[in-house]
């Protein structure tokens, strides 16, 4: 070998050199290709909370160009972005099959199929961009029609028949303390759907030469001054009335308990005392300050809306709060004669009055209520969607937003924009998936509203993780996942309504759109031969 190869060697990253697209064509043909996509996938995953290995993506997203390149038609490319997508989605959501193991003598038969059959709907969403990438020539143009597309994707699966945006690439810098506190800053900006924009690109850029790799170490430094700028500068307005505190209980009630004894009498009578003891040795560490009780979501077995005893018990166990939040299970009259079921926020005032009810909208499906499409197969049952997304006004609080389980991970989507609260307030019971990554996912992404809103958030979580998350996204306390017990915390302050919070998801996709169209505009003369 020469000096000068030797010299244009060296110059080249391990990575660039080999994912060359004639590397890959070499050896990876068929199911070779296929496997090699399906492998890119699960590493692509590792970079999702709880682990956050950010670093693998510098793996996954150039390996799955180089797929790309070396596929021979846009078909061929959205068949390895499909199992790409497969195999991120299997490694970043194998724990929902801890929900169904719950249920193993009714459902035993969804367990290996249900989080196969979702991650194949879900890498729809990741192929059509592999495919439309290929379309473009190789470099800057064929990285931003990938990201372009991949942000459309996603913004596309928060509303595809009921939604499901987990696993957002942008979610990725939600590892834990100063540095993830720095890199999610800019959600406050264009939103977790603009963070993946991002991280898609700066994933892509040791694929395009030396400026690319100048221009990744570019924009990663030009992120994280922007990102600390703003987590010091943001100055949070403080709540009202001040000193205003949270008791946060997390019960800690396993869900196949909950299954096995939920119809028992002195099941109910025995979780129910735990949560009003927790709650008064929560009031005694207030020592007196102004305070509200968060319950996490179904906490109490009894339809608090309905049974006023309970609601005086509960009253009395946290006075002298301002007003107690509790999930519960609602219930009104149908057509019919029927009775429909609700999921619900109820607000107990401390005359034991019902101070405000939310039902929740955002309902899971196969898990709350079945599809239309499935009724012929399981039947109507479950629960009723509520109206929407509201803020709640309990007097003697600030105002709050209501978000109860997984309506907490969509963005743009949890707060109302006519009547903007001051803080939001997550219920929810994750016990369902144990102690797996889902709970931790579960808690990023409420750390990531927390941010887009400007808004601090309130987290009681039946078996964990419960926290407190202030308006910039820093986790300032936790209960952990399997512990019974209680967060005594002052509320945080508010930020005024960030860009992301007045523009939703139209900062993002404008984003996306402009990139997209930019990628287009000057297509290679060899496009008609792709």
């Amino acid at each position: 070998m020469d000096a000068d190869a030797g010299a244009r060697l060296r110059d080249k990253s391990f990575l660039v050199l080999f994912f060359k697209k004639e590397h890959l064509s070499s050896f990876l043909h068929g199911w070779r290709a296929l496997f090699a996509a399906f492998c890119l996938g699960i590493v692509a995953a590792g970079a999702l909370p709880p682990f956050t290995l950010v670093p693998l993506l510098l793996i996954a997203i150039p390996g799955l160009l180089a797929l790309i390149g070396s596929a021979r038609s846009w078909r061929g490319a959205a068949g390895r972005g499909l199992v790409f997508g497969i195999g991120y989605h299997l490694a970043g959501l194998y724990w929902i099959t801890n929900a169904i193991l719950v249920m193993a003598a009714e459902f035993w038969w969804a367990v290996p199929i249900t989080v196969p059959l979702l991650a194949t709907f879900l890498a729809l969403f990741i192929a059509v961009p592999c495919g439309a990438a290929r379309l473009m020539p190789a470099g800057w143009r064929r990285v931003a029609v990938l990201a372009a597309f991949w942000v459309i994707g996603d913004l596309a699966r928060q509303f595809a028949l009921s939604g499901f945006p987990w696993n957002l690439l942008g979610s990725v810098w939600e590892m834990p303390g100063l540095a993830g506190d720095i890199f999610i800053q800019p959600a406050a900006w264009f939103g977790a759907h603009g963070l993946t924009l991002l991280t898609v690109v700066l994933a892509a850029t040791p694929t395009l030469g030396r400026r690319g790799r100048i221009a990744g170490l570019c924009l990663i430094t030009i992120w994280g001054l922007a990102g600390g700028l703003r987590l010091w500068l943001a100055v949070p307005t403080p709540q009202t009335p001040a000193g205003l505190s949270a008791v946060i209980v997390q019960g800690n009630v396993p869900e196949a308990e909950h299954r096995d004894h939920g119809a028992e009498p002195a099941w109910a009578d025995r979780i129910f005392n735990r949560y009003l003891a927790l709650t008064r040795a929560g009031m005694r560490e207030a020592r007196g300050h102004p305070a509200m009780v968060i319950w996490p979501e179904t906490a109490s077995p009894y339809p608090l809306a309905q049974d006023r005893g309970a609601r005086l018990a509960v009253a009395d166990a946290a006075a002298p709060s301002l007003a107690t939040l509790s999930g519960t299970e609602r219930f009104t009259a149908g057509p019919g004669g029927t009775t429909l079921a609700h999921n619900s926020l109820v607000a107990v005032a401390p005359d034991g009055d019902v101070a405000g009810i939310y039902d929740k909208s955002h309902l899971v499906p196969f898990g709350e209520y079945f599809p239309p499409y499935a009724h012929f197969l399981l039947g109507e049952q479950g629960f009723v969607p509520g109206p929407g997304i509201r803020t709640l006004h309990p007097p003697g609080l600030p105002p709050l937003g209501p978000l109860i389980c997984y309506e907490a991970i969509f963005p743009g989507q949890v707060v109302s924009r006519a009547d903007r609260p001051s803080m939001l307030v997550n219920i929810t019971n994750d016990s369902w998936f144990g102690n797996s990554a889902g709970p931790r996912q579960h808690l990023a992404a409420a750390r990531m509203r927390s941010v887009e809103e400007g808004l601090p958030m309130l987290r009681a979580a039946n078996t964990g993780i419960s926290a407190v998350i202030d308006s910039r996204g820093q986790v300032l306390q936790t209960l952990p996942i399997g512990q019974t017990g209680i967060l005594v915390a002052s509320i945080p302050g508010f930020l005024p309504a960030t860009p992301a919070a007045r523009w939703g998801l139209a900062d993002p996709f404008a984003m996306a759109l402009i990139l997209g169209i930019s990628g287009c505009i000057c297509v290679n003369r060899k496009l008609g031969n792709v």
